[in-house]
């Protein structure tokens, strides 16, 4: 006899006693594990990857959208409830206008969300996350991995795209006139 799993919400997620663990919801299922010791090859492709998106940003038209990092926390979708953390994603200027400023989390799928790789990442976990980031609306999702020097680049009902430090990375269509050489990523 198997028993029902019991959904969780944002709510019950952002409910619950701090215990030092990273703690996300997938298809309102809890998923923890413990709490990741961030490098800095993970933190210095973070850090070049917001820098050369506010950059572009500040050449885009009002208005304009938000670039977040460090775990930006982000309801995907709800019912069941999604709600993940981004090491960096840009949100269109529609999303950050509907933001409260008394909420912490960004509710709604980003245009960008970027994972950068850690060394304790689970690929089952991190290919979970890139559905569920599809699976949303997330138009554009970039892997990077800091150890090999490349970018995997996911977009609905496209084959992934694999880069390496010898090519550039383009946002288009849906950053328009984005692009940055991959090995700019990891100087």
């Amino acid at each position: 006899m198997s028993s029902a799993t019991t959904l969780m919400t944002t709510e019950d997620l952002l409910a619950l006693p701090d215990n030092g663990t990273d703690r996300e919801l997938i298809r309102g299922e809890l998923r923890e594990r413990p709490m990741t010791r961030r490098n800095k090859h993970h933190s210095g492709a973070e850090a070049n990857i917001a820098a050369f998106l506010k950059i572009w940003l500040l050449q885009q038209p009002a208005p304009r959208g938000k670039i977040h990092s460090g775990e930006a926390g982000c309801i995907l979708r709800r019912n069941p409830d999604t709600t993940v953390g981004i090491d960096v994603c840009y949100v269109s200027a529609e999303t950050a206008r509907q933001q409260s400023d008394e909420t912490e989390l960004i509710e709604g799928p980003p245009i960008l969300a970027v994972e950068v790789l850690s060394p304790k990442d689970v690929l089952e976990e991190v290919e979970d996350k890139i559905n569920e980031y599809l699976a949303a609306g997330v138009q554009l999702t970039w892997v990077v991995n800091p150890y090999r020097r490349t970018v995997t680049v996911y977009r609905p009902d496209t084959p992934p795209q694999f880069y390496n430090h010898s090519q550039e990375l383009s946002g288009e269509p849906h950053l328009p006139g984005f692009t940055v050489p991959v090995a700019a990523i990891f100087e």
